[in-house]
C-alpha cells in the first residue's frame, strides 16, 4: 500500500493519497449497472396505473392479441398433425381389419349423425401367407387326387356303389373345404396374423414394382443439366425402399398405439418405450426420404395415402 504523508497541524483532517489515478479504459463498458428492462416495465405500470384509460386500453389489446395467438396456435396444431397417428386415412383404418371390411366401424359414443365411411379393401389376401386363388387351386387338385377312379379304371363294379362312393366324396370335399376358409380367414386370425397381412398390402400399394408404373411422375423432376440414368428392371416385389419401410412402420406403430390407448395402457412400460422407438425409427426414414425424394410422385402419394403430417417427421418426438 503507498505511504501516506502526514499533513501540518491546522491540516490534520486533510490526508493526502498517493495512489495512481484510474486511467479510462479505451473501450467503456456496455453491461448495464442495473436491469433497466425490469425498471422500465416496473414504471412502465407505474404510469399506466396513474391513467386507468390507458391501463384498460393496453389490457384490451393484450387481451385480444392472447385469445388471436390461441387461434393461430390451435390451426396450427391441427395442421401439424399428431407425432404417433398424424392424420387417420381410411387406408390406415383399414389397418384395423387388415383391408377385409369395407366400411369402418362407428363408435357408440360417436354423434348420431355419423355414417360409416368406405375402406380400402384387400378381399384376395388370406391367412398363412395365402391368396384365394392359391387357396381354391390348392383345393381344386386335392379334390381331383382324392376323387374315387369310376369306370374301367374303377376297382368296384357295382355302378350304385360307385355314386354311392362319389357322393360322400363330394360331402366330404364339401366339409374340409368350409374348414379350410374358416382356418385360412382373417377376420378369425390374430393380431399377428393381421400384421402379416397389412405388410403384403404395404408391399403391394407402395413398392417401386408398382408405383414406377400406376403414378404418373413417381420420380422427382432430375437438375438442370442432369441426365438421368435407366435403373435396372426389378427382378421381384419390392420390400426394402423407404416408403415400404414407413408404411410397414405406420401399420405397427397403429396396432401399438391403439393397445396403449386402452383402460391399462398407461402401465405398459414397455411397449410405450417400443412405440417410441418406431416413431423415432420412422422419423429417420421420413427426413431421409425427404431429402431423397420430395417433390416427386412417391412422396406424395405415400403422404397422402398415410396421412403422415409435419408432426410425424419434423420437430421432437415425446411420447
Amino acid at each position: 500500500m503507498p505511504p501516506r504523508i502526514p499533513a501540518p497541524q491546522g491540516l490534520r483532517s486533510l490526508t493526502l493519497c498517493m495512489r495512481p489515478t484510474p486511467t479510462p479504459s479505451a473501450a467503456p463498458s456496455r453491461l448495464p449497472m442495473v436491469q433497466a428492462a425490469n425498471l422500465s416495465m416496473r414504471e412502465k405500470k407505474k404510469r399506466m396505473k396513474r391513467d386507468p384509460y390507458g391501463w384498460a386500453q393496453a389490457e384490451q389489446r393484450k387481451n385480444a392479441h392472447l385469445k388471436r395467438r390461441e387461434v393461430i396456435d390451435k390451426e396450427r396444431q391441427a395442421s401439424w398433425g399428431d407425432p404417433v397417428h398424424g392424420v387417420t386415412t381410411p387406408f390406415v383404418e383399414s389397418f384395423d381389419t387388415a383391408g377385409q371390411e369395407p366400411f369402418s366401424k362407428v363408435d357408440a359414443d360417436a354423434d348420431e349423425a355419423a355414417e360409416p365411411r368406405p375402406l380400402p379393401t384387400s378381399p384376395h389376401l388370406i391367412n398363412y401367407l395365402l391368396t384365394k386363388e392359391e387357396l381354391a387351386k390348392a383345393v381344386e387338385d386335392s379334390r381331383r387326387l382324392t376323387q374315387p377312379l369310376t369306370g374301367p379304371d374303377s376297382p368296384v363294379s357295382d355302378p350304385t356303389r360307385e355314386a354311392q362312393e362319389l357322393e360322400e366324396h363330394a360331402q366330404k370335399h364339401a366339409k374340409a373345404q368350409e374348414a379350410l376358409q374358416r382356418i385360412t380367414n382373417l377376420q378369425n386370425g390374430s393380431a399377428k396374423d393381421r400384421k402379416h397381412a397389412n405388410i403384403r398390402r404395404c408391399i403391394e400399394s407402395f413398392g417401386r414394382h408398382v408405383t414406377d408404373h400406376s403414378l404418373e411422375n413417381p420420380t422427382k423432376p432430375p437438375a438442370r443439366g442432369h441426365v438421368p440414368r435407366e435403373m435396372p428392371v426389378r427382378a421381384g416385389p419390392d420390400t426394402g425402399s423407404s416408403e415400404v419401410q414407413i408404411a410397414i412402420l405406420t401399420t405397427k406403430i397403429r396396432a401399438l398405439a391403439l393397445a396403449l390407448e386402452g383402460p391399462k395402457g398407461h402401465k405398459d412400460k414397455n411397449n410405450k418405450r417400443s412405440l417410441r422407438l418406431l416413431c423415432h425409427k420412422r422419423q429417420r426414414l421420413l427426413r431421409y426420404m425427404e431429402r431423397k425424394e420430395r417433390g416427386s410422385g412417391r412422396w406424395q402419394h405415400m403422404v397422402e395415402t398415410l396421412g403422415l403430417t409435419p408432426a410425424t417427421y419434423k420437430g421432437q418426438i415425446s411420447i
